[in-house]
Order: C-alpha cells, then structure tokens, then sequence
C-alpha cells in the first residue's frame, strides 16, 4: 500500500476508447452521465484526448497485490500457491466541489462501450453485463510531482464512492477504481499513457 498527499501527485482519467466521436464521458451539475464527442469531457475523455485533471485531491491511495489460490495435492504435504491474478486498487479522497465522482458510481462505472465496429454513433456508456474489452473501464494515470515517474493503471472501474459530512468541517469524498490488469511503471515518455494495451 502507498499513500501520497494529493498535493505530491496528479491523477488524470480517460476512457479506454480509442475513438474520438463519441468517447468522452460528461457529468452534469446534477449527477446525470452523458457521452461526448472529442476533448469536451468533464470527467474523462476519449484514450489519445486530453487527459481530464482531478482537482481538489487530498489525499491518493495505492493498493498492488496478487491473489493466490491454494491447490493442494493428494499424498503431498504442502500446498501450492498458484497466482491467479493480480489486482490494483486507487482511492481517490478530495474535497467535494461537484457531483462528478457521484454520477460517475451511479450510472458511469465501466467506461463506455461500442455497439459494433466502431464506437461512433453508435456508442453507450457501459453497464457492466457484457465481456470486457480493451475499451472497459478508465485509464487512471497518476504522476508523482516532477513528472518523471508515471503509474498508470488501465481498464480501472468503480468499485465504491462515499461521502463524509462534517456538522463543523468540510465535505470530503472518497472514490475507490479497481483493475486486475497489470498496472504499467514507468518514466515519463518510456510508455504512452495513451498507447493501447492487450488484454
């Protein structure tokens, strides 16, 4: 586990398609999800678009780990962990100026999704009930101040949002993603946040 105050890093989002037509993902002042063409997302944009900043971070959590399952074999004494797979979650807590992170939980948890060949027209915001692809879920990309280091973490979706009201303080809320594709550790420019990675 590593725990950075939000002002030592910089976390961006986009979404995994790598088509600029409607690819971008928006939340209104209400908390509603609507897809967007190019780089007008407020929440993340298409793969190769801007990245979309977020702002008022107090603090960054990182979890990397692997889960093991135990096999054991008939006659032998000790038991094999064998890897399954590994798994990455980010906890994002900031200070809660808008319902982003809120719309982004309740109706835009997967990213987006095609409906055929290309994302175009015929895109959706992802429900989570198909099998995931390259485009599933958000590229989270976080950059140590300096930008020399870059974690990025592909195909992250969310897993949990909250938030914490204080009678005498302010409002914070916490967004948790998750991802069981290996995260990418890099110098800045020995990997695109942007490059497309095989699932």
């Amino acid at each position: 586990m590593t725990f950075y105050l939000g002002k030592d890093v910089s976390v961006t989002f986009n979404t995994e398609s790598s088509v600029a037509t409607v690819a971008g993902i928006s939340i209104s002042a209400a908390g509603a999800a609507t897809l967007v063409t190019a780089d007008t997302a407020t929440l993340a944009n298409y793969l190769a678009g801007t990245p979309v900043n977020q702002a008022d971070l107090t603090s960054v959590d990182i979890s990397i780990g692997a889960m093991d399952e135990d096999i054991t074999y008939f006659g032998m004494r000790t038991a094999l962990k064998a890897e399954i797979k590994k798994e990455t979650s980010i906890t994002l807590t900031r200070k809660k100026s808008n319902n982003y992170y809120a719309g982004m939980f309740d109706s835009a948890r997967y990213g987006v999704k095609s409906n055929g060949a290309a994302v175009g027209p015929t895109g959706e915001i992802a429900d989570g009930l198909e099998e995931p692809t390259i485009e599933y879920g958000y590229r989270v990309v976080l950059t140590l101040n300096g930008g020399v280091e870059v974690l990025t973490i592909p195909n992250c979706v969310v897993v949990s949002h909250g938030v914490t009201v204080n009678a005498d303080g302010t409002t914070d809320e916490t967004l948790e993603l998750m991802s069981y594709v290996t995260p990418i550790i890099a110098l800045a420019g020995n990997f695109g946040a942007t490059d497309i990675i095989n699932l």
